[in-house]
């Protein structure tokens, strides 16, 4: 019996008002995995997750969820369902402390107590978040940021943990240490589905990696084989483009 993906898009359209943004895109993601979209500027990467999370109007084909057709629900549902984001440049509420923030990770569980452990499990995942525990979200680096929003969205138990552009407005000795902390979350079990541009760095802690350019998926395989392609060495794994990723139209 094969397995069921925790996500599938499947020949999905998706429309700003009148205007076409994803074309024909499919792809899944299977329990455990973690999956890269990569892409340049304006190619549809954020359109994407905004599909997933019911903020962007499809017009043909199906969003699945563990096999439940999810696009058409309101984001709340969704999210109720399993979904769980660490969105681009984290969002994390700032005049709130950690521990405020990490607890409104849990807001729709009941179950308090596991829940106090499971925030205990985070500060053991993250030591730094245990010592600002009782610091305002604004004082935190942006290293410490991402920490937060990876540890809030865990905190749902999510069926998948979305992740968008992880390493954006980081340092580079930041950026691999937020790879390293994302590559450990994803050994504990967590299933990911990442959208980054700096390729080469997700591709070698991906399990595959799909490629869009102009809404279109121009190339999908396992990441060491994407690593290898000539095409994904000429045009993205030359380094980080150092525009930030427009919010998309």
């Amino acid at each position: 019996m094969e397995r069921e993906p925790v996500l599938k898009f499947e020949h999905i359209d998706a429309y700003y008002g009148s205007i076409q943004v994803l074309y024909d895109i499919n792809f899944e993601v299977y329990p455990g995995e973690l999956v890269c979209l990569l892409g340049g500027n304006a190619s549809g990467k954020s359109t994407t997750l905004k599909t997933i999370l019911g903020a962007c109007k499809v017009k043909n084909g199906s969003v699945f969820l563990k096999g439940k057709r999810i696009n058409g629900r309101p984001t709340k549902e969704i999210i109720a369902m399993g979904v769980a984001i660490v969105p681009e440049n984290r969002r994390i509420f700032p005049r709130m402390t950690v521990l405020e923030n990490l607890e409104l990770g849990a807001y729709l569980r009941s179950d308090r107590e596991q829940v106090k452990r499971e925030i205990d499990n985070i500060f053991d995942l993250f030591p730094i978040l245990r010592k600002r525990a009782n610091q305002m979200g604004a004082t935190l680096s942006g290293g410490e940021q991402q920490m937060l929003a990876m540890g809030r969205a865990l905190l749902s138990r999510p069926e998948i943990l979305l992740m968008d552009e992880p390493s954006m407005g980081l340092s580079p000795m930041l950026v691999d240490q937020q790879f390293e902390i994302i590559q450990e979350v994803h050994r504990r079990g967590t299933t990911i589905f990442m959208v980054e541009q700096n390729a080469s760095m997700a591709l070698s802690i991906a399990d595959r990696g799909y490629v869009l350019q102009t809404g279109e998926i121009v190339l999908h395989d396992t990441a060491r084989a994407l690593l290898e392609n000539e095409m994904m060495k000429e045009a993205y794994l030359g380094g980080r483009d150092d525009e930030d990723e427009e919010d998309e139209i």
